[in-house]
């Protein structure tokens, strides 16, 4: 009876457990929704309602003319090929150069593998300096070339050690029987690792991208050329008060209100990489768990 009575106040215990998690995960999830709402309302509604600041979660009077102003750009088509080059060519280096550190780093064999780890994780809290990698980079012959975006961050020791554990947590023996049938150590990672691990790729491909996607850092510091302008930048000019002549010519001549402008602009920069997300999300929870399991 006793037991009883336990088994049912810690069910009791669990239930209130999982409301209050899911009311505050609830309640985290929309304010993070309700900006981006309200973001996609002004950019649909009449300039009128938008300078009355009348307008919330739901466009008033549905007005294209915001999007008609930013997408009249052809900077933007040239911003947007360039992100989309940098992403993609970015998120597969980024990958290829993770998945061949993280399969040495995962076998107990490799000579001073926790010295090397050790070395990849003390990347993560220190860091050159702002000015030794401009140096470096234009020492290379990267300046003002779409490879100075992607080449100099294109391993983050976050998810190495992501794929490294996933890695770990898979059974020797199946490596050990590969090498019993004379497969190489790239055999081996291409035939058995990559495809028993495509829920924990997947995740840290979709990290890669997002990340190459929203950069505007790197190409601010290390390209003047305007055709070679990410759409961040492109961004970041449309919304600023420093911008090029044909821009500022083109506020004039538009009549868009600034916040709508910007909040279409900001719309067209969100909405492709949000695209990707639902074809992505169910791998998430399963590959952050799965290279979690053990270090």
């Amino acid at each position: 009876m006793q037991t009883q009575k336990l088994g049912v106040k810690g069910f009791r215990g669990d239930s209130i457990f999982q409301l209050l998690n899911a009311a505050f995960l609830s309640l985290i999830s929309v304010s993070m929704l309700l900006p981006f709402i309200h973001i996609a309302a002004k950019s649909l509604s009449d300039q009128s309602y938008v300078v009355a600041k009348d307008v919330w979660l739901w466009p008033k009077g549905l007005n294209f003319s915001s999007y008609d102003f930013v997408l009249s750009y052809k900077q933007f088509y040239v911003s947007f090929g360039n992100s989309l080059f940098i992403t993609i060519v970015g998120t597969l280096i980024s990958m290829a150069v993770t998945l061949l550190a993280a399969y040495p780093l995962a076998r107990n064999g490799l000579p001073y593998r926790r010295f090397m780890m050790l070395i990849f994780v003390i990347t993560m809290f220190f860091s050159g300096g702002l000015i030794p990698t401009y140096l470096i980079v234009k020492d290379v012959g990267l300046l003002n070339s779409l490879w100075s975006v992607i080449l100099p961050g294109a391993l983050a020791p976050f998810n190495l050690i992501l794929i490294r554990n996933f890695f770990s947590g898979l059974p020797e023996a199946m490596e050990e029987s590969a090498r019993m049938d004379g497969a190489s150590s790239l055999r081996i990672l291409a035939q058995i690792y990559v495809p028993l691990s495509m829920p924990a790729i997947a995740t840290i491909s979709m990290f890669y991208a997002v990340g190459y996607w929203n950069s505007f850092f790197q190409a601010m510091m290390y390209l003047t050329d305007r055709s070679l302008m990410p759409l961040q930048v492109f961004l970041l000019q449309l919304v600023s008060n420093d911008k090029p002549a044909d821009m500022v010519v083109n506020d004039v001549l538009s009549g868009v209100t600034p916040e709508s402008m910007r909040a279409a602009a900001i719309i067209c920069v969100v909405l492709p990489i949000l695209c990707v997300y639902p074809f992505i999300q169910r791998y998430f929870v399963k590959g952050i768990m799965l290279g979690a399991v053990k270090g």
